[in-house]
C-alpha cells in the first residue's frame, strides 16, 4: 500500500506520592485523574475533538490512542499530543489534591514496566489490504519485530541482572547489573495470538479492521516499547511500514522463522553487541545484527526498484543503517541523540562514570524511570530535548504536537473530531467508536465512516450543520472537556 493508515496506543504508568501520610493507590489516582473526563463525557472512555480516543484501561492505566494518521509526521505529532493531554490532566489533579489538603505529586510515565514487574504496552496499528495473505505477512514480520529492538528499543536497567525465563538461560549476565535494548521483551510469551494479556504475543491476530472489512484489515503489533524520542518513534513506524510494503508486494523473501521467538526476543534484548546467535527453525543460527542488516539491504533494494512512497524514506533508511553501524561498533556517539536506548544509556553511563558506581545504584533506577516522566521540566528526556541533547524529527520543532492536541489529521479523524466538537458545543451526548458516530437523543442520528482515508462525508456534513444550529440556539453552554 502506497498510503497507509497508522496509529499508536500508549498505556501510561501512574503513581501518587506524598512526603508524609498515605498516598493514593494507583487505582484511586487513575480514577481521580479521569473524574473531569467522566463529568463531561459520562464515561472514562471518550473520543476527543482531535479524533483520538482517551480511556482508563485495565490495571489503572490511562491510555491514549492516536487518531488515524496517514503520515509519519502526523503519527509522531499525535503520539506526543497524547503526552500533553494526559500531562494536563495530571496537573489538574495535582492542583485539586493540593486544594483538598491531600497534596503530593502525581507522576505519569511513558514506559512499559513498573517496579513490581507488571508490563503495559505501546501498541502499533497498521492498515493492510484485506487481500493480503495474513499468515505469510505475520511469518515474515515476526523475525523482523524480534530484532527491531536494536533500532527502536527504549532501554532498561536491570539492577540485579536479567531474570530467568522459565528454565532456559538467555543471558550470560545473570545476577550482574546490566542494561538491555528493550523494556517489553521480557514480557512477551508468544509469536502471534488473539489474546493481548494472557499470552502477550508479538502480534495480536484478532480481526478488528475498524473500517470496511471487505477492503481492510488492521495489523496490531504489541511487542514495541513506548518511545520518547520523535526520531525513534518515526524510525520504529517507518521501518515497519517499509517491511510491510515489501511483503505486501509479494517479493520472494528468505524464510527466517525463529525456533522460539519469545526466547530470541530476550536473548537479543540482553545482548548489546547484537552478535549472540539465535536459533532459527531450520536449525541454523543468526545474530540480530545479521538479520537486521539483511532486512535493511532487502528493503533498500526494494525502494531502489520501486521508488520511495513518501519523502521520509531516505531518512528512515539512513537512521536505520547508522543505528546498526553503532551497535556493530559498540559506539553510540552517532545515534545518542536519536535512538531512545542510546540516549538513555549515555545519560546513565555519564552518571555512573562521574560517581564511580554501576547499574545497581538506586539512583540509576530512579533516573531510568524519570527518563519516561512526561511532565515538562521534570522528565529527564524532556529536559534533554529542550537542551538540544535529544534530537527532534527533522523539520519539526515540537509545535506540531501542540497543534495536534486540538486538530485532527487529514483522515477520517477530521470528520469524527468535528462531530465530537460540535456535539460538545451543542450539549449532546454521543456514542462513538472508530467507525460510527451516534448523536443520542429523542431522534438518534448515526453516521458510519468505513473509509479511514475519508475527509468529507455528506451525511456527516448534514449532522454537523444540525449540531451547529443547535449549539447556537442553546441558552446555556455545557462545560468543555478539560483538555481543549
Amino acid at each position: 500500500m502506497d498510503r497507509r493508515i497508522m496509529g499508536l496506543e500508549t498505556e501510561f504508568g501512574i503513581v501518587h506520592t506524598v512526603p508524609t501520610g498515605a498516598a493514593l493507590s494507583p487505582d484511586d489516582t487513575a480514577r481521580r485523574l479521569f473524574r473531569p473526563i467522566v463529568e463531561w463525557g459520562r464515561s472514562s472512555n471518550v473520543f476527543l475533538p482531535n479524533g483520538a480516543r482517551l480511556y482508563l484501561d485495565v490495571g489503572s492505566h490511562p491510555e491514549y490512542a492516536t487518531a488515524e494518521c496517514a503520515t509519519l509526521e502526523d503519527t509522531v505529532a499525535h503520539d506526543r499530543a497524547g503526552e500533553l493531554i494526559v500531562d494536563d490532566m495530571r496537573g489538574q489533579l495535582e492542583a485539586k489534591l493540593a486544594e483538598e489538603g491531600t497534596g503530593g505529586s502525581v507522576y505519569l510515565f511513558k514506559n512499559n514496566v513498573d517496579s513490581a514487574g507488571n508490563s503495559f504496552g505501546s501498541h502499533e496499528n497498521y492498515m493492510i489490504a484485506r487481500s493480503t495473505r495474513f499468515a505469510r505477512l505475520v511469518a515474515h514480520l515476526i523475525p523482523f519485530l524480534v530484532t527491531r529492538q536494536l533500532i527502536a528499543g527504549a532501554g532498561r536497567v536491570h539492577p540485579q541482572g536479567p531474570v530467568a525465563f522459565g528454565q532456559r538461560s538467555f543471558s550470560q549476565n545473570a545476577g550482574q547489573p546490566s542494561y538491555s535494548f528493550s523494556q517489553r521483551a521480557d514480557h512477551i510469551w508468544e509469536d502471534s495470538s488473539s489474546s493481548t494479556t494472557r499470552a502477550r504475543p508479538l502480534i495480536n491476530t484478532r480481526d478488528e479492521p475498524h473500517g470496511d472489512a471487505e477492503r481492510f484489515r488492521r495489523l496490531h503489533v504489541i511487542v514495541g516499547d513506548s518511545t520518547m524520542s520523535t526520531t525513534t518513534t518515526a524510525l520504529r513506524l517507518g521501518a515497519t511500514d517499509l517491511m510491510l510494503r515489501m511483503i505486501e508486494a509479494g517479493n520472494a523473501l528468505i524464510d527466517r522463522t525463529l525456533k522460539d521467538p519469545a526466547l530470541a526476543l530476550r536473548q537479543i534484548s540482553h545482548d548489546l553487541t547484537g552478535t549472540v546467535p539465535v536459533e532459527l527453525a531450520d536449525g541454523t543460527q543468526r545474530s540480530a545484527l545479521d538479520l537486521q542488516r539483511e532486512y535493511l539491504e532487502t528493503v533498500t533494494r526494494f525502494v531502489q526498484a520501486n521508488g520511495a512512497h513518501h519523502d521520509r524514506v531516505d531518512w528512515v533508511l539512513d537512521l536505520w543503517a547508522r543505528t546498526l553501524d553503532a551497535v556493530q561498533r559498540r559506539d553510540v556517539t552517532g545515534i545518542d541523540t536519536e535512538i531512545d536506548w542510546a540516549i538513555k544509556k549515555k545519560l546513565l553511563d555519564s552518571w555512573v562514570a562521574r560517581n564511580g558506581s554501576d547499574y545497581a545504584a538506586p539512583r540509576v533506577a530512579q533516573m531510568d524511570l524519570a527518563f519516561h516522566d512526561v511532565a515538562p521540566g521534570r522528565g529527564l528526556f524532556r529536559m534533554l530535548e529542550e537542551r538540544g541533547m535529544a534530537a527532534r524529527l527533522p523539520g519539526t520543532d515540537g509545535s506540531e504536537a501542540q497543534t495536534a492536541v486540538t486538530t485532527p489529521p487529514e483522515t477520517r479523524a477530521k470528520i469524527r473530531g468535528a462531530l465530537v466538537k460540535a456535539a460538545i458545543d451543542a450539549g449532546k451526548h454521543t456514542t462513538i467508536d472508530w467507525v460510527n458516530v451516534k448523536i443520542n437523543g429523542a431522534t438518534q442520528r448515526i453516521v458510519t465512516l468505513r473509509d479511514p482515508f475519508l475527509t468529507h462525508d455528506d451525511d456527516a456534513a448534514a449532522m454537523l450543520a444540525i449540531l451547529r444550529r443547535e449549539a447556537v440556539r442553546g441558552s446555556e453552554q455545557p462545560p468543555a472537556p478539560p483538555i481543549i
